[in-house]
Protein backbone atom coordinates (compact mmCIF):
# COMPACT_ATOMS: atom_id res chain seq x y z
CA UNK A 1 0.00 0.00 0.00
CA UNK A 2 2.92 2.55 0.61
CA UNK A 3 4.35 1.87 -2.29
CA UNK A 4 0.96 2.63 -4.52
CA UNK A 5 0.96 5.89 -2.35
CA UNK A 6 4.53 6.58 -2.62
CA UNK A 7 4.01 6.01 -6.65
CA UNK A 8 0.68 7.19 -7.38
CA UNK A 9 1.53 9.85 -9.41
CA UNK A 10 3.98 7.70 -11.45
CA UNK A 11 1.15 5.38 -11.77
CA UNK A 12 -1.11 7.91 -13.07
CA UNK A 13 0.96 9.24 -15.28
CA UNK A 14 2.18 5.81 -16.70
CA UNK A 15 -1.60 5.20 -17.40
CA UNK A 16 -2.31 8.43 -19.35
CA UNK A 17 0.78 8.24 -20.93
CA UNK A 18 0.27 4.97 -22.11
CA UNK A 19 -3.14 6.28 -23.72
CA UNK A 20 -1.47 8.86 -25.65
CA UNK A 21 0.81 6.98 -27.41
CA UNK A 22 -1.93 5.04 -27.88
CA UNK A 23 -3.94 7.52 -29.72
CA UNK A 24 -0.74 9.35 -31.35
CA UNK A 25 -0.10 5.97 -33.19
CA UNK A 26 -3.49 5.86 -34.74
CA UNK A 27 -3.08 9.86 -35.29
CA UNK A 28 -6.36 10.68 -33.24
CA UNK A 29 -7.20 13.94 -32.22
CA UNK A 30 -7.72 12.87 -28.73
CA UNK A 31 -4.60 12.48 -28.01
CA UNK A 32 -4.07 15.75 -27.09
CA UNK A 33 -6.59 15.52 -24.48
CA UNK A 34 -4.79 12.94 -22.63
CA UNK A 35 -1.86 14.46 -23.42
CA UNK A 36 -2.65 17.86 -21.34
CA UNK A 37 -4.45 15.85 -18.51
CA UNK A 38 -0.44 13.34 -18.48
CA UNK A 39 1.63 17.13 -18.60
CA UNK A 40 -0.51 18.34 -15.58
CA UNK A 41 0.28 15.74 -13.85
CA UNK A 42 3.74 15.58 -14.91
CA UNK A 43 4.41 18.84 -13.22
CA UNK A 44 4.47 18.18 -9.79
CA UNK A 45 6.08 14.34 -10.43
CA UNK A 46 8.89 16.10 -12.02
CA UNK A 47 9.55 18.57 -9.19
CA UNK A 48 9.17 16.18 -7.09
CA UNK A 49 11.40 14.04 -8.29
CA UNK A 50 14.08 17.01 -8.69
CA UNK A 51 13.84 16.59 -12.90
CA UNK A 52 13.11 20.29 -13.10
CA UNK A 53 13.98 20.81 -16.75
CA UNK A 54 11.45 18.32 -17.41
CA UNK A 55 9.03 19.75 -14.81
CA UNK A 56 9.49 22.98 -16.96
CA UNK A 57 9.20 21.48 -19.93
CA UNK A 58 5.25 20.50 -18.85
CA UNK A 59 4.06 23.64 -18.60
CA UNK A 60 5.55 24.40 -22.57
CA UNK A 61 3.97 20.99 -23.41
CA UNK A 62 0.45 22.09 -22.21
CA UNK A 63 1.07 24.99 -24.51
CA UNK A 64 1.79 23.10 -27.21
CA UNK A 65 -1.32 20.29 -26.52
CA UNK A 66 -3.59 23.30 -27.13
CA UNK A 67 -1.84 24.51 -30.03
CA UNK A 68 -2.00 20.73 -31.51
CA UNK A 69 -5.32 20.29 -31.23
CA UNK A 70 -6.18 24.01 -32.73
CA UNK A 71 -3.45 22.50 -35.46
CA UNK A 72 -4.78 19.10 -36.06
CA UNK A 73 -8.53 20.00 -36.32
CA UNK A 74 -8.81 23.16 -38.34
CA UNK A 75 -9.68 23.04 -41.69
CA UNK A 76 -7.19 23.37 -44.82
CA UNK A 77 -7.50 22.15 -48.07
CA UNK A 78 -4.68 19.72 -47.90
CA UNK A 79 -6.15 15.79 -48.36
CA UNK A 80 -5.39 13.16 -45.63
CA UNK A 81 -4.82 9.47 -46.03
CA UNK A 82 -8.01 7.99 -45.92
CA UNK A 83 -7.27 4.94 -44.18
CA UNK A 84 -10.55 3.45 -42.33
CA UNK A 85 -8.27 2.91 -39.34
CA UNK A 86 -8.57 7.17 -38.75
CA UNK A 87 -12.26 7.09 -37.75
CA UNK A 88 -13.79 10.67 -36.47
CA UNK A 89 -10.96 12.31 -38.54
CA UNK A 90 -12.23 14.35 -41.28
CA UNK A 91 -10.75 14.16 -44.15
CA UNK A 92 -9.93 18.24 -44.57
CA UNK A 93 -8.08 18.42 -41.74
CA UNK A 94 -3.86 19.08 -41.35
CA UNK A 95 -2.49 16.14 -43.35
CA UNK A 96 0.90 13.76 -42.29
CA UNK A 97 3.40 15.07 -44.00
CA UNK A 98 7.41 15.56 -44.11
CA UNK A 99 9.39 17.46 -41.49
CA UNK A 100 10.93 20.48 -43.90
CA UNK A 101 14.32 20.34 -45.13
CA UNK A 102 14.76 23.96 -44.65
CA UNK A 103 13.56 23.74 -41.12
CA UNK A 104 15.90 21.33 -40.22
CA UNK A 105 19.10 23.49 -39.73
CA UNK A 106 17.08 26.20 -37.99
CA UNK A 107 15.63 23.19 -35.63
CA UNK A 108 19.11 21.63 -34.90
CA UNK A 109 20.46 25.17 -33.91
CA UNK A 110 17.38 25.49 -31.61
CA UNK A 111 17.77 22.04 -29.92
CA UNK A 112 21.64 22.77 -29.41
CA UNK A 113 21.05 26.23 -27.64
CA UNK A 114 18.37 25.34 -25.53
CA UNK A 115 20.68 22.26 -24.28
CA UNK A 116 23.41 24.04 -23.56
CA UNK A 117 21.22 27.16 -21.81
CA UNK A 118 19.28 24.24 -20.27
CA UNK A 119 22.20 22.81 -18.83
CA UNK A 120 23.84 25.60 -17.42
CA UNK A 121 20.95 26.63 -15.92
CA UNK A 122 20.13 23.02 -13.82
CA UNK A 123 24.32 22.81 -13.29
CA UNK A 124 23.93 26.48 -11.39
CA UNK A 125 20.89 27.38 -10.13
CA UNK A 126 19.32 23.74 -8.86
CA UNK A 127 20.20 20.70 -7.15
CA UNK A 128 19.62 18.62 -10.13
CA UNK A 129 21.97 15.24 -10.20
CA UNK A 130 21.91 14.55 -13.85
CA UNK A 131 22.11 17.98 -15.47
CA UNK A 132 23.25 17.00 -18.73
CA UNK A 133 20.59 13.91 -19.67
CA UNK A 134 17.77 16.31 -18.44
CA UNK A 135 18.74 19.47 -20.29
CA UNK A 136 19.06 16.98 -23.26
CA UNK A 137 15.46 15.36 -23.39
CA UNK A 138 14.04 18.43 -22.58
CA UNK A 139 15.34 20.13 -25.30
CA UNK A 140 14.90 17.53 -28.00
CA UNK A 141 11.36 17.39 -26.53
CA UNK A 142 10.55 21.06 -27.92
CA UNK A 143 11.15 20.12 -31.70
CA UNK A 144 9.60 16.45 -30.88
CA UNK A 145 6.36 18.03 -29.70
CA UNK A 146 6.56 20.84 -31.99
CA UNK A 147 7.05 18.65 -35.04
CA UNK A 148 3.47 16.13 -33.97
CA UNK A 149 1.74 19.63 -33.94
CA UNK A 150 2.57 19.80 -37.40
CA UNK A 151 1.95 16.17 -37.58
CA UNK A 152 5.53 15.62 -39.48
CA UNK A 153 6.71 12.46 -39.87
CA UNK A 154 9.54 12.71 -38.63
CA UNK A 155 8.55 13.41 -35.13
CA UNK A 156 8.82 9.72 -34.19
CA UNK A 157 12.74 9.96 -34.96
CA UNK A 158 13.10 12.37 -32.18
CA UNK A 159 10.91 10.85 -29.87
CA UNK A 160 13.24 7.45 -30.53
CA UNK A 161 16.15 9.07 -29.51
CA UNK A 162 14.21 10.97 -26.49
CA UNK A 163 12.79 7.52 -25.14
CA UNK A 164 15.92 5.79 -24.97
CA UNK A 165 17.61 8.45 -23.08
CA UNK A 166 14.72 9.38 -20.54
CA UNK A 167 13.71 5.31 -20.06
CA UNK A 168 17.16 5.13 -18.33
CA UNK A 169 16.92 8.35 -17.01
CA UNK A 170 13.61 7.46 -15.16
CA UNK A 171 15.27 4.54 -13.62
CA UNK A 172 17.83 5.65 -12.27
CA UNK A 173 15.66 8.64 -10.76
CA UNK A 174 13.68 5.67 -8.92
CA UNK A 175 10.21 6.28 -11.53
CA UNK A 176 10.30 2.57 -12.79
CA UNK A 177 6.63 3.07 -14.12
CA UNK A 178 7.45 5.79 -16.44
CA UNK A 179 10.66 4.42 -17.22
CA UNK A 180 8.99 1.36 -18.27
CA UNK A 181 6.73 2.99 -20.36
CA UNK A 182 9.08 5.22 -22.08
CA UNK A 183 11.02 1.72 -22.85
CA UNK A 184 7.70 0.85 -24.48
CA UNK A 185 7.23 4.34 -26.14
CA UNK A 186 10.79 3.53 -28.09
CA UNK A 187 8.99 0.20 -29.41
CA UNK A 188 5.49 1.86 -30.43
CA UNK A 189 7.23 4.73 -31.73
CA UNK A 190 9.44 2.56 -34.28
CA UNK A 191 5.67 0.90 -35.58
CA UNK A 192 4.39 4.22 -35.40
CA UNK A 193 7.18 5.92 -37.49
CA UNK A 194 6.06 2.95 -40.15
CA UNK A 195 2.17 3.20 -39.88
CA UNK A 196 2.05 6.95 -40.27
CA UNK A 197 4.98 6.46 -43.22
CA UNK A 198 2.34 3.93 -44.98
CA UNK A 199 -0.50 6.53 -43.91
CA UNK A 200 1.40 9.08 -45.66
Amino acid sequence: MNFLLNHWLDITTTILGLAYILLEYKASVWLWAAGFAMQSLGIALYYQKGLYADCGMEFYYLTMTVYGFISWTRKTSAKVDSDPALSGNASENLAIRHFPLRLAALWTGITLCAWALLYVLLLTCTNSSVPLADSFTTALSFVGIWALARKYLEHWLIWIVVDIVTCGLYFYKDIPFKASLYALYVVIAIFGYRRWRRML
